[in-house]
């Protein structure tokens, strides 16, 4: 069945959504390679694989569904951070508007009633409550550091093991 026409739009923008947040997470991940951070900066690479997956998952799925996919410009991010802190902090920040667009996709599907989508959409809904969960992990560990070198060291060490995985969702 073709997915309707406001559903595929608003599916196309959260696309753009995601390649912006692959964007982002790449811009951190330079920001702290250069600054010595290699753990972090494999952190964020890793980070930035799983949401150019995100967005080929809907691609794949507007394609599944004979919907268009329409790429748009990816808008300017942010490029230097203060502090490690900082720079999760923001990512949280970041990671929790996905959530809400995630939700509002959600609730168009529902208004469609394209269950077709709700049911693709529940896996993006678990996935992103494991995001901020992480993410609010990483600040508890930066904030219980402080700015102590050993501790910082042993927290980039540690997101230093981070690796890809793809996500398997439905037929993508």
């Amino acid at each position: 069945m073709k997915i309707d026409e406001k559903l595929a739009a608003a599916i196309n923008d959260q696309i753009n959504f995601e390649f912006h947040s692959g964007y982002l997470y790449l811009a951190m991940s330079n920001f702290w390679r250069e600054k010595g951070r290699n753990g972090v900066a494999n952190w964020f690479r890793v980070q930035a694989q799983e949401e150019r997956a995100h967005a080929e998952i809907f691609m794949n799925y507007l394609h599944d569904r004979d919907g268009v996919v329409r790429l748009e410009p990816i808008a300017q991010v942010k490029q230097n951070w203060e502090s490690l802190a900082e720079t999760f902090a923001d990512s949280l920040t970041h990671e929790r508007k996905v959530t809400q667009r995630i939700y509002n996709l959600y609730a168009l599907a529902e208004e469609e009633k394209d269950y077709a989508t709700r049911q693709m959409l529940n896996w993006y809904i678990a996935e992103q409550v494991e995001e901020e969960s992480t993410l609010q992990d990483i600040l508890d560990n930066l904030e219980l550091v402080g700015t102590d070198g050993t501790g910082i060291l042993q927290i980039d060490r540690e997101l230093a093991t981070r690796t890809y995985t793809a996500p398997k969702v439905g037929n993508n």
